[in-house]
This record gives structure tokens, C-alpha cells and sequence, in this order.
């Protein structure tokens, strides 16, 4: 059994928590560039890595973060538990401003972004109906209890491309979809931590009602950054409860998302690409060590 490393990957704010033994520290990755170093520390005594999104200074946009190299970079860093934060716009009433959802499903819409490690010469396709995994969903909702921060436990979150925002003919079709979120980054996050064999979870903390309100002005970026900074706050208070209760242990994942490449890989070993087995060093090491 493997020691839990909490990986965090979140906006400005989070990811400088206080943290002991704090550093910065850039990893390479065969896949470019990572958004930013990675910001290495212990929250009592769990090994903690939180990576910005963005970057320092929000630098890419959702469509242009390198979200390949991310999830590998944590791969590299050894995180064997992955949450992602981010801010979504509600499309339910009653998921206000200022609400935290543990996104139990997701609707992938975006088109310009790499969302598979695998390809030609090298094929896979890794099982994602339960996207993602519910002991750390289950540790997260824990935390949330503790610090009395109002949430809802499932939720179905629509990623779209961006960077604009919807249209209320968009919103009012994604809600008759039954979806009860809107955000712009949490795909292909989910599906690559996946492939990495990473336990994932989703919390989307509600910025602004979406297009579709009746009585809300059209969403715009000042009153999405007024509600980002009154939810930080929240938001550091549930990571350093999640990271002191969570399990030091890394207990294997129910749905199996840890040995997701078991029976994942198509490709012969002898058709394989020799050269996106070596960059699949770290996000497959598991199984091509053992073939």
C-alpha cells in the first residue's frame, strides 16, 4: 500500500497555503511545459503538491492550459490523491453564489484541448462511467462537514471551451439537460487523472448564477472575481481540513481508478510507438514495467 500525496490543483489564493517545509520546485515533463513549478510542502505531516492552473499571475486561459503536462508532472510528484477546484457558474436555483459542489459527473463539450495520453501507436481506452473516485469524495465531504461550509454532495458539471461565457440559449439547453453546473477547466483534468491512475475528486465552487437567470444581470468577470475571493477563504479552510483528517494510507480506490490500465492498453507490445512508450514513462510506468 502506498502513502497518500494530496495533490491540489487550483487557482490563486489556494495554492499559497500555509504549508511546512514550503518550495517551489519545476518538473519536467515529456509532454511541455506544466503550467507553473509545483509548490511541494506538508499539511501535518501529509505530503502536499499544489500546482496553479493558470499559472502565477493567471497567465493561460482554459483552452491553452497544457493539461497533459499537469496531470503528469503530478504523476512524476508521486500524487496518488488528485482534487481540482475551480469555479463554475450554477444552473440551478438552488445552487447559489458562494455554494461548493462535489461533482459526481461531468459532460465534456470542449474541442480544442488534448484529452488522452494514448494514440496512434500506442491505443488505450480507460473505463470513466463513475468519473470520479469516492473515498476521496467521501474524505472531501468529511471536511466540508467539519468547517461548516455549505455544499451539496453530487452534481452533473458541463465543461465548455471558452473563454467566453455561455448564451442564455446555451444556458437554458444545458439545463434542460438536467446539469446542475458550468465551468471551463475541469476537462480534460478528470479523464487524464484517469488515465494516470490517480484518484480524483471535483469541487466546483459556485461563482454566479448562468446566463439563464431571470433576475441576474449577464454574468461578467468583476462579479465572478467578488465571489472567487469571498470562497477562497472557504476554500483554504476544507483543504487544510481535508489534508490533516485525510488517510495517510492510500487505500485502493473502489471503482478501481488506481489499476485503470489493466485492461486498457490495445495496441501489441510489439506495434507499440517507442517513442510515446517514453513519454508514457510515468502515467503508464505501472503496467509497462510489468509487461
Amino acid at each position: 500500500m502506498n502513502k497518500t500525496i494530496l495533490g491540489i490543483i487550483g487557482g490563486s489564493g489556494v495554492y499559497d497555503i500555509a504549508m511546512e517545509n514550503a518550495r517551489w520546485e519545476r518538473v519536467i515533463s515529456p509532454w511541455g511545459e506544466a503550467s507553473d513549478a509545483l509548490r511541494f510542502g506538508e499539511i501535518d505531516g501529509l505530503p502536499v503538491v499544489f500546482l496553479p492552473r493558470h499559472g502565477r499571475g493567471h497567465v493561460y486561459s482554459p483552452s491553452t492550459i497544457n493539461y497533459r503536462a499537469n496531470i503528469d508532472c503530478m504523476k512524476r510528484a508521486g500524487v496518488t490523491d488528485l482534487l481540482s477546484l475551480s469555479a463554475v457558474g450554477s444552473l440551478k436555483a438552488e445552487l447559489p453564489p458562494g455554494k461548493f459542489v462535489l461533482v459526481d459527473q461531468f459532460i465534456d463539450k470542449t474541442f480544442k484541448r488534448e484529452s488522452s495520453f494514448f494514440g496512434t501507436g500506442f491505443v488505450a481506452h480507460v473505463p470513466f462511467g463513475d468519473p470520479v473516485s469516492p473515498l476521496l469524495v467521501e474524505a472531501a465531504e468529511r471536511a466540508m462537514q467539519v468547517e461548516e461550509i455549505s455544499y451539496k454532495c453530487g452534481g452533473t458539471l458541463v465543461v465548455m471551451e471558452g473563454p467566453q461565457f455561455s448564451s442564455r440559449a446555451e444556458s437554458e439547453l444545458h439545463r434542460s439537460w438536467g446539469a446542475s453546473l458550468i465551468g471551463m477547466t475541469a476537462m480534460p483534468e478528470a479523464k487524464l487523472a484517469r488515465e494516470a491512475e490517480i484518484s480524483f475528486a471535483q469541487v466546483a465552487m459556485v461563482t454566479d448564477f448562468d446566463a439563464w437567470h431571470p433576475h441576474h444581470d449577464v454574468v461578467d468577470v468583476g462579479q465572478v472575481m467578488q465571489v472567487m475571493k469571498s470562497n477562497v477563504e472557504l476554500a483554504k479552510r476544507f483543504v487544510l481540513r481535508l489534508a490533516k483528517d485525510l488517510q495517510r494510507e492510500h487505500m485502493p480506490c473502489p471503482l478501481g481508478s488506481n489499476r485503470s490500465l489493466d485492461f486498457a492498453i490495445m495496441t501489441a507490445p510489439d506495434k507499440r510507438d517507442p517513442v510515446l512508450v517514453t513519454k508514457l514513462d510515468a502515467v503508464a510506468g505501472r503496467v509497462l514495467h510489468s509487461s
